[in-house]
């Protein structure tokens, strides 16, 4: 028996290094002119997994300088051909349909989350149908209505939570920016009854339909683990939640326009070819737009704090701004308020260009796609693999990159951003569905949230989000790092969106009123 046992071990070591001697050859003594480079890898199936999920972008500098902007590496399994650069994004992020598909990639992962016809789980076409419909309740005059609401979410949350109870402190600012995010979001997009029990059933369904955002449900998203147990349970207590609140509504023919909120908007809308949206599917969209956009700013506003923690003084810089600008007597924020601070927004710049909370984009390759000025051709079995910040991150565009640097902002071409709003001369524009974008935008080296037909819909929300939570806190509190002789804490990036690495923590006090 022993001896049975002996020779199938030796077999099976056998088997597998043969497979490893032969991966190693073949990449050594026959590469494919035809194809890409292959990031040289040891283990056939393995491949630069662990190098590439360690940290994306030392490993996107690394492969760079030895392969160019265009090489392949295999994600488990998974032939992964990365373009890199201006031209590497417009080759991906303004890829043809025909060509490229992000159903395949994301749907996985995002549909037992979000819920059946939306986002992912319809074809592309019905998706920018979606992103149109969300456009009213992402308006200007919408951001203008949102503000006073985010302020509230934010002071209520300071004056009322165990942990600023005391006068001064030490809090994980990871923790307190991800509920902060969350009320705010609800409190603006959601509804009165959805953020009135966001503090009990809801914030517990939330958070088990975030832990159905794991790496592994790219690949196993049917996995019945405990986590996917509760996110499928989550899911279905979500809709029903909301279709409850539907209904209501819809019995409810008091209400008026001037009540209106997104959930409003959806249920008297209809798709571009008349049909009303179904019940279920406003009800999933809801889930979607509090799920897609919390993580963004959640991690953006904990790496704002931490930065600022390391840099007290700029603190007080942004206080003496609002004085400056605003008056001594600090009158309510505004929308207008908000746009006449340059050093808050230069702020919320410079961590979006350091802290992308997004560093890799995928799309499944349909039709093999010829790779510019080269004879390379990627096939159909690879994913192609976009990195929209990476250009934020390089020297050529923006000087001592790895330095957080708000000033460099105040320079007018610093990152050479086209307005999403300033279209009227620009010839060069498309429209996907839901209103006209700018192909040069794709251009630019500052891409924090994507380019293309999956441009985030939701950026100038999120900049009006995170700019309110900003210059509320900063009224508020001071604050600075537990240990000033540490450095900002290092990137998370072993979650699907990038984050401060625990602990995050600051030290905090009240400020003086």
């Amino acid at each position: 028996m022993a001896a049975t046992v002996a020779s199938v071990v030796w077999s099976a070591l056998s088997g597998i290094a043969a497979l490893v001697g032969w991966n190693i050859l073949r990449q050594l003594y026959f590469p494919d002119p035809n194809k890409p480079p292959v990031v040289f890898h040891w283990l056939p199936f393995i491949g630069s997994t662990v190098y590439y999920g360690i940290n994306p972008y030392k490993f996107f500098f690394e492969c760079r300088e030895k392969y160019g902007d265009c090489f392949t590496f295999y994600l488990l399994g998974s032939p992964t051909t990365v373009f890199l650069g201006s031209k590497g994004n417009e080759f991906i992020l303004n890829g043809k349909l025909k060509d490229l598909n992000a159903e395949e990639i994301y749907g996985p992962l995002t549909t037992p989350v979000f819920g059946k016809g939306v986002v992912y789980d319809c074809p592309n076409s019905k998706l920018m149908d979606q992103k149109r419909l969300l456009g009213p309740g992402l308006s200007g005059a919408a951001l203008k209505s949102y503000v006073p609401l985010f302020v509230r979410e934010v002071e209520d949350f300071i004056n009322s939570s165990p942990i600023f109870k005391p006068e001064k402190g030490i809090c994980d600012i990871s923790s307190v920016m991800a509920e902060i995010t969350t009320y705010t979001a609800a409190g603006s997009l959601q509804g009165k009854e959805i953020r009135d029990k966001l503090d009990a059933e809801v914030s517990l369904l939330y958070r088990h339909l975030d832990d159905g955002f794991a790496p592994i449900n790219f690949v196993l998203p049917w996995l019945p683990i405990p986590r996917n147990i509760r996110r499928n349970h989550a899911q279905k207590k979500m809709a029903a939640l909301y279709l409850e609140v539907i209904q209501r509504r819809r019995q409810n023919e008091e209400r008026t326009t001037t009540e209106d909120d997104m959930l409003d908007i959806l249920m008297r809308s209809s798709y571009r070819d008349g049909n009303p949206i179904p019940d279920e599917e406003i009800a999933n969209l809801m889930i979607a737009l509090l799920m897609g956009g919390q993580h963004n700013t959640s991690s953006t506003g904990a790496w704002i704090v931490l930065h600022l923690a390391h840099n007290p003084a700029l603190i007080e810089d942004l206080y003496q701004e609002q004085i400056s600008v605003l008056g001594t007597s600090l009158p309510p924020l505004t929308f207008d308020h908000l746009q006449a601070l340059p050093l808050h927004n230069n702020i919320i710049k410079e961590t979006l260009r350091l802290h992308s909370p997004i560093h890799s984009v995928l799309r499944k390759v349909k039709t093999p796609m010829p790779v510019p000025d080269s004879s390379w051709v990627i096939p159909t079995s690879h994913t192609l693999l976009s990195a929209p910040s990476f250009l934020g991150r390089t020297p050529e565009n923006f000087p001592d990159p790895e330095r957080w640097n708000p000033h460099r902002w105040e320079d007018p071409t610093a990152g050479l951003v086209p307005a999403q709003t300033d279209l009227k001369d620009d010839k060069e524009t498309i429209d996907y569905g839901f209103g006209a974008v700018s192909l040069k935008s794709i251009k630019s080296p500052y891409l924090p949230f994507g380019g293309g037909r999956h441009r985030c819909v939701a950026e100038k929300y999120a900049y009006t989000q995170l700019g309110a939570i900003l210059a509320t806190l900063v009224r508020l509190l001071q604050w600075e790092q537990v240990d000033m002789t540490k450095e900002v804490p290092p990137t998370d990036y072993s979650s699907m969106f990038s984050r401060p690495m625990h602990p995050a923590e600051i030290r905090w006090k009240h400020r003086a009123k």
